[in-house]
């Protein structure tokens, strides 16, 4: 009897410092990235290419949208470019013309300053009337202002033409029109954006896509990753040199090396967020209150199993590397845990 106190005092104790330098969990899963593929256009789809939990590579087509108005859209925006390019014909030869009309109002507003500047001295000796000096004012302000404005007009059709041919405002505003109408009939094929897997697949021919709209879900393989949950306690000791033991419930028997990536800096129970309330205070009606868990994010070079998914569970044990005794105990405990999961 003495001997079996004496074990399990041992044990406990074995219990307590275990908890500190070589803890184990086996609240620990894989996780991975899951992304909704949505199209960014909208209509029927008239091909679906792949199959529920199909694996597919980085630019494999996965579904295709009905491209009729797209392809429409296209034709039009090239009918548009080719009216804007003879619109900046148009231009070119009305500059020309307000070129030559330039170059006849400043014909005409040289005449009219001589004929001004002539007149007034006359006018000065009384040699003509004061009526004929106004008129050659007139004039001379006629002319000046119908050559500003030809001058300007000129300007106003150049800045429109731009710096060269094709810079025109109507041409750039067509070109970017026919890019725009281009990139939505390339849309009407959705592609995978990784290597990875397509599952729960509800797509059908003939179902509606709208744009911005999920209609996949899709799991990039390199995304996944196995994290655990710990005791905050158990995670007092950890540094970026810990390392861990992993064995899968799906593979026992089979243990796997990884390493400390992070802790995470928080939990969703002591969030705060503004709300104009008064604290909620959390009531507690047992002895010995429930530990705090936080979660720590292994990683590895190694690639997940692909017997795998996201959401397997998993066994871990932490471990110091430059300490052989708990590097060893952690082991033993990591060996055990994955002989079990033959059982369970």
């Amino acid at each position: 009897m003495r001997s079996l106190i004496v074990l399990f005092i041992v044990f406990m104790a074995y219990i307590i410092v275990a908890d500190r330098y070589a803890p184990l969990t086996t609240e620990s899963r894989v996780y991975g990235y899951v992304v909704q593929l949505a199209p960014e256009v909208s209509g029927p789809i008239i091909d679906v290419a792949i199959g529920n939990n199909q694996h597919v590579e980085k630019g494999q087509l996965l579904f295709t949208i009905n491209n009729s108005k797209y392809t429409l859209a296209v034709n039009k925006a090239k009918v548009a470019l080719q009216q804007a390019y003879e619109q900046e014909k148009s231009l070119y030869a009305q500059v020309e013309a307000a070129i030559a009309n330039t170059a006849s109002s400043n014909a005409n507003y040289n005449n009219a300053t001589a004929e001004y500047q002539r007149i007034s001295k006359l006018a000065k000796n009384n040699l003509v009337s004061t009526s004929m000096r106004d008129s050659a004012y007139a004039n001379y302000q006629a002319a000046r202002s119908t050559l500003h404005a030809y001058k300007q007009q000129t300007l106003a059709i150049k800045a429109k033409l731009g710096e060269s041919g094709g810079d025109s405002s109507l041409v750039m505003a067509a070109k970017n029109n026919l890019a725009q109408a281009a990139l939505d009939l390339s849309h009407t094929q959705v592609f995978a954006p990784n290597k990875g897997v397509i599952t729960n697949l509800q797509l059908e021919v003939g179902a509606m896509a709208t744009a911005n709209q999920p209609m996949l879900t899709f799991i990039p393989i390199d995304s996944l990753w196995v994290a655990a949950d710990f005791r905050e306690k158990a995670t007092a000791l950890i540094s970026k040199t810990s390392a861990a033991y992993v064995t899968y419930d799906a593979l026992p028997g089979q243990v796997f090396n990884f390493t400390v990536a992070s802790r995470d800096f928080g939990v969703a129970a002591a969030q705060q967020t503004a709300s104009g309330q008064l604290t909620s205070v959390e009531v507690s009606n047992r002895w010995v209150r429930d530990a705090q868990r936080i979660r720590v994010n292994l990683s590895s070079e190694q690639a997940i199993p692909e017997q795998l998914f996201v959401g397997s569970r998993a066994t871990v044990v932490l471990y110091p590397v430059d300490n052989v005794w708990w590097k060893t105990l952690a082991s033993m405990q990591i060996n055990l845990a994955g002989l079990l999961h033959y059982v369970y």
